[in-house]
């Protein structure tokens, strides 16, 4: 049976704009954990409790469209990555008509950009859903190649135990 995974969901809100919306989008506990927080601090803390690469993280970041904002951003988002490189981040433009300064402002390490509009919790809700495949994806692969090393050896020692035994037994074959 397939063991179900948790996913982390982590939105830093600070003015407490979207943050209710994807708790109401996200309410199945046995699969996500969706935590809220208001500044950059703690959710370094809560990132830090954890180790890294083991679960599913998705970091979502209210974005404002000012320049205060965006390198506030930028310095959670390095040490977002120093922390954990796998995190997926997704970035909520409040200011549809910004979302482009956004994309050449916050260019690195940035997964989505996502205007907040009436269409945005879907669109978070398939942005998480992508990544939660990737991260899914990604285990599997992992798992393949470890299978194919171990059939790969089982297969090199049975060749070799059959050469030793052509040479010393040449009677049985």
């Amino acid at each position: 049976m397939r063991k179900s995974h948790k996913t982390y969901i982590y939105c830093l809100d600070e003015y407490r704009v979207f943050s209710e919306d994807i708790r109401k989008r996200f309410s199945d506990t046995a699969r996500y954990d969706v935590s809220v927080f208001n500044n950059a601090d703690d959710i370094i803390k809560a990132f830090s409790e954890q180790k890294p690469g083991s679960v599913c993280r998705i970091l979502i970041i209210g974005v404002h469209d000012s320049k205060e904002s965006y390198n506030s951003c930028e310095i959670l988002i390095d040490r977002i990555k120093k922390t954990d490189p796998k995190t997926s981040i997704l970035v909520i433009v409040t200011n549809p008509e910004k979302t482009e300064d956004a994309r050449r402002e916050l260019r690195f390490n940035i997964d989505s950009f996502i205007p907040r509009n009436s269409s945005m919790v879907l669109r978070v809700h398939n942005a998480v859903k992508k990544h939660i495949s990737e991260h899914n994806l990604a285990i599997y692969r992992q798992r393949r190649n470890v299978s194919l090393i171990v059939l790969a050896c089982g297969i090199m020692l049975s060749l070799i135990l059959l050469i030793i035994a052509r040479i010393k037994f040449p009677l049985y074959f």
